[in-house]
């Protein structure tokens, strides 16, 4: 004979076990599914400055034009639109901004050498420069001949409106030839201008005529 709380026990057993059963599957079933989420858009990638040259460089697209002087005897190619000025009767200066070519006559009978530049021409240079540094002196091979390069670091004279001065570098060769004398080209422009190959083809230009 099965005792009435057993059969009891036995059948809530069952019922809970059904119950529990079927809230889990009903709670499976219930679970909503996940959203997809899209993502973001980037933001778009900034388009890179344009190219454009620092303060004091030389465009590439700058064009050259042959000169001489009045009395002739040598041609230089220089900038063609720069600005020109004659000072002291024997130096031509072309100019743009803070860029210059200067060219000039010197009357001499014995050729410069490394030495005289440095005995003679620094210390003038020194003496009408602002805040002179000398870099160097040394020769150096062009297509028209040897020449004497002084290399040096100076103040440019002040801006008329402003009053400020730009460190200027500055480059002076000196080429000679018997009967003829000195022909003096000196470029300069601000520090940190990439002016390499501009002053290259200037002082490869050089012929004696």
């Amino acid at each position: 004979m099965r005792h009435p709380f057993a059969a009891a026990a036995t059948g809530l057993v069952l019922i809970t076990g059904a119950v529990t059963g079927a809230a889990a599957c009903s709670s499976t079933a219930a679970a909503p599914p996940r959203p997809i989420t899209a993502a973001a858009p980037s933001s778009p990638t900034p388009p890179p400055p344009a190219d454009s040259n620092p303060p004091g460089d030389i465009p590439d697209s700058q064009v050259y034009v042959p000169w001489s002087p009045p009395n002739g005897g040598f041609t230089v190619k220089v900038p063609e639109g720069w600005a020109r000025t004659t000072t002291h009767g024997h130096e031509t200066v072309f100019t743009d901004k803070f860029n210059s070519v200067r060219v000039a006559r010197v009357q001499a009978t014995t050729a410069p050498t490394v030495n005289s530049v440095r005995t003679h021409d620094v210390p003038a240079l020194r003496a009408t420069n602002s805040h002179f540094r000398l870099i160097k002196v040394v020769e150096v091979p062009r297509k028209g001949g040897t020449a004497v390069l002084a290399e040096y670091r100076a103040d440019s004279a002040p801006n008329p409106v402003t009053g400020k001065r730009l460190t200027l570098d500055s480059q002076r060769y000196v080429f000679y030839k018997t009967g003829r004398g000195e022909a003096v080209l000196t470029l300069s422009g601000p520090v940190g201008s990439d002016n390499v190959d501009p002053w290259r083809t200037v002082t490869d230009s050089f012929r004696w005529s």
